[in-house]
């Protein structure tokens, strides 16, 4: 029995938050507006300051400037308790001594939530997250994925109006990671809830999130869909982050119709790479994807030389590893199927890069590089 959704999704806005631990300024100017019902990934390195993000919207750190506001109205003035924000996390936080229906009526407990009505919501909430034989087990009893189900009913038990999921897949094995993330995203959607989810694994957030909030060094470097994170990065760092990118220096040479014109180091000239963002002599990055560049028989002005040097098979997927003329290292990714139509290559082989197309490259000032 699956559970109906407690009543409608509620909106969250991060107004300029800042937050400094001593000098070390943690969290920088950060404005972010969720929409009911949406999921959004907070993605970044270590130390970006993600996890700060996360407690100040829980209320567990009192940031230093800002607002945090549920359907526009400011809770920073509320305790933890009183947010009505539900929290899972990465090591699940149960009750080791306490069973699993017990885990969940916890929180209902807290507030005062106790007899039919809270046996009623265990059960739901039981049924929700496909548990219902496992209502008296221990949580030493329960594989990683099971306690997992559990730390979500509970956080979903007291109705929260925000969820928030810290890292909630770090302490689980690669197989039983996907599933899972298939199923909190079931959940997610069914139950309608405003989710923020924590995370530093790119796969994760661009699987799972309606919108990404790249995260770097406290501040925002880009707030969008996984498809424009991943496809139109906004910075250096968003590009080389969020999956693999090569990074080809240059300079730009001309204008033409379609863009500009970009002599890569490495002597190949690329056109109508970008369009009026850079004047001719600018030094320039061009960061290309390697399932976005592609072997060509034959040399050509736009097709970058260079030698097979290694070789990863990834399953469906090939990786390699190609030097260029001016000693730079290209990946460059193929599929069994693309292997098969055009040959299989092998260590030793010279080879001829073209980029798929002009909208395949996103193009940065050289500058940009060390921010």
């Amino acid at each position: 029995m699956a559970i109906a959704n407690p009543g409608r999704s509620h909106t969250l806005f991060l107004d300029a938050i800042t937050h400094r631990f001593g000098a070390v300024t943690a969290v920088r100017e950060v404005t972010l507006e969720v929409a009911a019902g949406e999921m959004v990934a907070l993605l970044g390195p270590s130390g970006c300051g993600k996890s700060t993000l996360l407690r100040i919207i829980a209320g567990f750190t009192r940031q230093t400037l800002g607002r945090v506001l549920i359907d526009g109205e400011s809770v920073d003035h509320l305790a933890p308790s009183h947010r009505r924000v539900g929290i899972v996390f990465q090591n699940y936080a149960l009750f080791p001594h306490m069973s699993v229906a017990d885990n969940i009526a916890y929180g209902l407990d807290a507030r005062g939530i106790k007899g039919k009505i809270a046996q009623t919501r265990v059960e739901a909430m039981l049924a929700l997250v496909r548990m219902a034989g496992f209502a008296e087990r221990l949580p030493r009893e329960l594989s990683g994925g099971q306690q997992q189900r559990v730390a979500l009913a509970r956080a979903l038990a007291v109705e929260p109006r925000i969820l928030l999921l810290d890292e909630p897949f770090g302490a689980l094995d690669k197989s039983l990671r996907l599933d899972m993330q298939i199923e909190i995203k079931r959940l997610q959607r069914e139950y309608g809830i405003t989710t923020i989810i924590v995370t530093h694994d790119q796969e994760e957030a661009l699987s799972m999130a309606d919108r990404i909030a790249v995260l770097h060094r406290g501040g925002v470097e880009q707030f969008d869909s996984p498809m424009n994170i991943y496809d139109r990065p906004a910075s250096v760092f968003v590009s080389a982050f969020v999956g693999t990118t090569n990074l080809l220096p240059g300079e730009v040479v001309g204008a033409i119709d379609t863009g500009i014109a970009v002599r890569l180091d490495c002597g190949v000239t690329l056109l109508g790479v970008a369009v009026g963002r850079f004047a001719v002599g600018a030094r320039v990055l061009l960061a290309v994807r390697p399932e976005r560049l592609r072997v060509e028989g034959e040399p050509a002005p736009d097709r970058i030389a260079g030698i097979i040097k290694a070789a990863l098979p990834l399953g469906a997927t090939t990786i390699y590893e190609v030097e260029t003329g001016d000693r730079r290292v290209l990946k460059l990714a193929t599929t069994r199927d693309g292997e098969s139509e055009g040959g299989v290559l092998r260590l030793g082989d010279r080879v001829h890069l073209a980029v798929a197309s002009a909208e395949s490259c996103a193009v940065f000032a050289a500058g940009d590089a060390g921010r």
